[in-house]
């Protein structure tokens, strides 16, 4: 069996803590790894290790790969050029799968961000699954439902399977008497986004459903690269597989997950999953509450005080506060979208960015400079790189540095500073048992992440 993790997507329903550049998959929201690592994690009893295939945006493909290596996983990495929703990224993993094996096994398709505690009945249901992909059918998930939700899309069932139901249509998310009517009759069930088919159904399919996917697979060539070309993703539709092929398709079969699952979709979605107080709230963070009423309140820096409040959001990050009605918590998307439209960097990166080997924090910023803290981890050290278009200062703050300018070799302490010129071949290193921290001001007339050339990186990234 083969297993493809939809590790893409921006989390915009939970901004300010998921951002463009660091979505809620990559961050432990529950527990000690992230959602991706779960994941992969909870597949272990089901798919060969060697049989993981993640696919996400170009810009988190390193990520991705680093949280892979945290947890010894051996799954590859399909990086997309852009983002083009559910199909042609289900499509573009497929044709890996039908390029690289000669088998014809079934392949289940997860989406990165659930949370799924009870494992072992996660995987009965993945079994159960599998056998009605052997039928030759596509089999979703279904999620009974406990409560009218609006955010979700629903699945009818017709009649009865050896171990699930035929499919009748699939609903779109409804307005909230719709959803209490789906509940009364019995025969709805939530829509997951997990999927499983034999190669050869998905293949079938996607080619009878959606030729506009299936046509620009044939250039795709992945005996060198993994990353897609642009030239022929750009060519692809925006669609989601249900619009594309499952609500098209005459094999469509569901079974019940018997797991917990939520996927941490909103606020409001992780609010129901955290431990609450006597008064019904989460409290994480520097927060001083009174009065305080089945809340979320979440703090990753300031204090945060808060009294007389019920049934709310409040989420302080270093660069950003949101307050929402928790029933409401759905409707973050929309300032995220505004953000967008605004083209205000919040949306994109936080204030403290994580790297293989740290993390940096950004200070200040304004017309052609940038100040960061950044922080490097013992034994690590940062690319071997240069930039176009800035030049740099470096101050120690903390630890030993060990700085690699044009070939040379320069050892720094606390309190010491060195120039990075315009173009200079560099690398700062940590390779001492403390923590290097150093003032890094960037000046120049583009201030940006992507202004990197690399020549040699440890964590793959060149």
């Amino acid at each position: 069996m083969y297993a493809i993790i939809l590790a893409g997507g921006s989390g915009s329903r939970l901004w300010p803590l998921s951002r463009d550049l660091y979505p809620k998959q990559l961050i432990a929201i529950h527990g000690d790894n992230s959602l991706l690592q779960s994941t992969v994690k909870r597949l272990k009893n089901i798919v060969d290790d060697k049989k993981i295939l993640c696919i996400t945006n170009i810009k988190h493909a390193n990520d991705v790969k680093f949280q892979l290596r945290q947890i010894e996983s051996n799954g590859n990495v399909i990086a997309e050029p852009m983002g083009k929703n559910t199909a042609p990224a289900i499509a573009c993993a497929v044709e890996y799968i039908k390029q690289t094996s000669d088998k014809d096994e079934e392949i289940i398709v997860l989406p990165s961000d659930h949370l799924i505690k009870n494992v072992t009945a996660f995987e009965n249901t993945v079994k159960k699954a599998k056998e009605l992909a052997q039928e030759n059918y596509i089999v979703t998930f279904g999620i009974t439902p406990s409560y009218p939700e609006t955010g979700y899309g629903y699945i009818k069932t017709a009649q009865s399977l050896k171990n699930g139901y035929k499919v009748e249509h699939f609903e779109e998310k409804p307005d909230e008497d719709t959803a209490k009517q789906y509940i009364q009759a019995g025969c709805y069930y939530w829509n997951s986004g997990m999927f499983c088919a034999k190669a050869s159904v998905w293949e079938q399919e996607i080619k009878q459903h959606a030729t506009n996917i299936f046509d620009n697979l044939k250039e795709l060539d992945y005996s060198e690269s993994l990353s897609i070309p642009y030239g022929i993703y750009e060519k692809m539709p925006n669609i989601s597989i249900d619009y594309a092929v499952m609500e098209k398709s005459g094999k469509t079969a569901m079974v019940v997950l018997e797991s917990d699952w939520n996927d941490l979709g909103s606020w409001k979605s992780l609010y129901d999953v955290k431990e609450k107080d006597e008064q019904g709230n989460v409290i994480e963070g520097n927060v001083i509450a009174n009065n305080v009423k089945n809340s979320l309140i979440y703090s990753a820096k300031k204090l945060v005080a808060v009294s007389g409040l019920e049934d709310v959001i409040l989420v302080e990050t270093e660069d950003a506060v949101m307050a929402c009605k928790k029933e409401e918590s759905q409707d973050v998307k929309k300032l995220y979208d505004k953000l967008a439209a605004d083209n205000l960097s919040a949306k994109t990166v936080h204030k403290t960015v994580f790297r293989p080997w740290g993390y940096y924090t950004c200070l200040a910023d304004g017309e052609g400079y940038l100040t960061k803290v950044i922080s490097v981890s013992p034994k690590q050290k940062l690319s071997i790189q240069s930039h176009n278009h800035r030049s740099e200062h470096w101050v120690v703050l903390e630890g030993k540095a060990l700085v690699v300018l044009d070939g040379k070799n320069y050892d720094l302490e606390a309190g010491q500073s060195i120039d990075i010129p315009l173009k200079a071949i560099h690398s700062l290193q940590n390779p001492y048992d403390k923590e290097l921290r150093i003032i890094e001001v960037q000046k120049g007339d583009y201030i940006s992440e992507d202004d990197i050339i690399r020549y040699e990186d440890a964590y793959g990234r060149v």
